[in-house]
């Protein structure tokens, strides 16, 4: 069975998983409140008492089992009674950084409005003497919004506990398969684009290179939020989005969103993100992982390589070409397990979206997936069948592999090591090319993530503002996420602290960046996987450009063929290394 073919597998198994065995699966009895941070509920060890609020640490994560929910009768405003929940009697467990911050006081209690001190042992002394490990009880204060249009919603909601239990362990699964794969991606870019660079040799090249890589990458990033921008007007995606769902998502959300804006403030301006392209410590710059950094000193030593005399160079030179087919074939060890981490990630993605968030957010899904098929079909095919002279379907399945990984890890990183693997084995790019643009594209081409900005930017304005924007706004906007894309981590979730920096552009409120984050990471996965199609296909236009004459990798010729392609690479055997002796 071909390598993508079990990676789809397990991509099916991962999405059964995750919507029936989840914490919002609606198979499995909602019996459990969690909550990520303390300070976003209240607590209380006597209902009848407001100033028994339990003084948890803030950043506390709660699992909150549900005993009983206590409900009251209120009368919305176009007259009609409901019964809505007032309170839940909850048990959850005494942990240990409860009583270390219970041991510290007197310090200052949670970051609500009203701020109180809190004396050591208050927490221990509302919930009777606990020992650390125990579980204890206490009584959940629900937040009630009424709605203009009749009704309430209430939050927090309840999940599902066995759900959660499930999820958490599939979790280390996944993150194992990432840690795996992200191990390889520094030190294969580092020899990958050394060797390239010192083979090229000619200095000239590489700035030709180098010129139409970026103007080609940032042409078609504007043309992405081009796109989104049009199909959010075309579709008009806010006007599906009731008050109810408004107010849900956002009760839901809100906390995370204001995160996400926080980050954005701390966010370095676009000539700053230019001038720590130059890395002060490379050694650093590796450690850290930052791409941008490693391929400018990458560049430097591999144009100073070719300046040395060439006995000399040309061991560093070998040193590092054995570095990177070692790096290689590590991948294709990774890629032996990726089914079962892939379905893991898929499992901890499907199984965290509840359907009462996918339901609200239908309409507004599938206007991104409709300007990513536009973008990924007609702006990339175009320039893959016109430049490069491939057909559309044969680099599709060239591209296969690459692709499958970006949409399971959210990540241009973390499928790096194979995209580069698919433009040089199954494309039939040079190393020189391949080596160079797409290190640069996983970090600087964030088409799909700026098409979702565009939809998003204009969804979150017609839910409060009626959609009224005007075309110096837009043209602004496109700017603007061309620009916040240089840089931007090729990570999960990266493209949410860009997208409220394009909101405070155009001035749209950037607390309707709660209304999209329910299902955030599943359209992550798709744009991801856009974006590292269309790494490969500025890949191919750049080699194209170069004389190079692509020529994709059949199926049948990545089975029979174990040195080239994703099939086969580990059936050698293997055989010990002779240490040559150089005296």
């Amino acid at each position: 069975m071909k390598i993508y073919t079990k990676i789809l597998i397990g991509m099916l198994v991962g999405a059964v998983v995750g919507l029936t065995l989840g914490p919002q699966s609606p198979l499995l009895e909602a019996d459990l409140y969690h909550v990520h941070s303390a300070e976003q509920v209240t607590l209380l060890a006597d209902p009848e008492d407001p100033d028994s609020e339990l003084p948890l640490p803030p950043e506390a994560e709660l699992r909150l089992s549900k005993l009983d929910v206590v409900t009251t009768s209120k009368v919305d405003a176009s007259g009609d009674r409901h019964e809505i929940p007032e309170l839940a009697r909850v048990s959850f467990r005494f942990s240990r950084h409860m009583a270390l911050f219970d041991d510290k006081g007197p310090v200052r209690g949670s970051d609500r409005e009203v701020l109180r001190e809190k004396e050591r042992g208050d927490l221990r002394a509302l919930l009777g003497a606990p020992r650390t490990g125990q579980r204890v009880e206490a009584w959940l204060v629900f937040e009630t919004i009424e709605l203009d249009g009749g009704g309430f919603v209430t939050t927090p909601e309840p999940i599902s506990e066995l759900g959660l239990t499930i999820i958490s362990y599939l979790s280390p699964i996944g993150e194992l398969f990432m840690r795996l794969i992200m191990m390889v991606i520094v030190p294969l870019v580092f020899a990958s684009l050394l060797v390239g660079i010192a083979s090229l040799g000619d200095i000239r090249k590489l700035g030709r290179l180098g010129g139409k890589t970026l103007g080609l990458y940032l042409a078609t990033t504007a043309t992405a939020i081009t796109i989104g921008l049009v199909s959010a007007h075309l579709v008009n995606p806010g006007g599906f989005v009731g008050e109810r769902d408004r107010a849900a998502l956002q009760a839901q959300f809100d906390q995370d969103a204001d995160d996400q804006v926080a980050a954005a403030a701390e966010a370095p301006s676009t000539v700053e993100n230019l001038l720590q392209i130059v890395p002060e410590n490379p050694v650093a710059s590796m450690t850290e992982g930052d791409m941008l950094q490693i391929i400018f000193f990458a560049v430097l030593f591999g144009i100073a390589l070719t300046l040395v005399k060439s006995d000399r160079s040309r061991q560093v030179v070998g040193f590092f070409d054995t570095v990177q087919q070692a790096m290689i074939v590590i991948i294709h060890m990774v890629m032996a397990v990726a089914p079962f981490g892939v379905a893991a990630l898929i499992a901890e993605v499907l199984g965290s979206s509840g359907f009462s968030v996918l339901k609200a957010l239908v309409v507004y899904g599938l206007t991104v997936l409709l300007g990513l098929a536009i973008l990924a079909g007609g702006v990339y095919g175009g320039l893959v069948r016109v430049i490069a002279k491939v057909g559309w379907i044969r680099f599709m399945k060239a591209a296969r592999p690459a692709q499958l990984i970006g949409f399971s890890t959210s990540s241009s990183a973390a499928a790096l090591p194979v995209t580069m693997q698919c433009a040089r084995d199954n494309l039939g790019v040079s190393r020189p090319v391949s080596s160079f643009v797409l290190p640069l594209g996983s970090t600087v081409n964030m088409d799909g993530t700026a098409l979702y900005q565009g939809v998003a930017a204009v969804f979150i304005a017609q839910v409060f503002t009626g959609g009224d924007l005007s075309l110096g706004t837009q043209i602004s906007m496109v700017l603007a996420a061309t620009m916040a894309s240089i840089g931007a981590a090729g990570v999960p979730g990266a493209g949410m602290i860009t997208l409220a920096m394009v909101l405070t552009t155009a001035g749209i409120p950037t607390e309707g960046i709660a209304l999209i984050l329910g299902v955030d990471r599943i359209l992550d996965m798709f744009r991801t996987g856009v974006n590292v199609t269309g790494d490969l296909a500025v890949t191919s236009v750049m080699a194209a450009t170069e004389g190079e004459k692509l020529d994709p990798m059949s199926s049948d010729a990545d089975q029979s063929d174990p040195d080239r392609g994703f099939e086969g690479r580990l059936d050698r055997e293997p055989s010990p290394v002779d240490l040559e002796d150089d005296k």
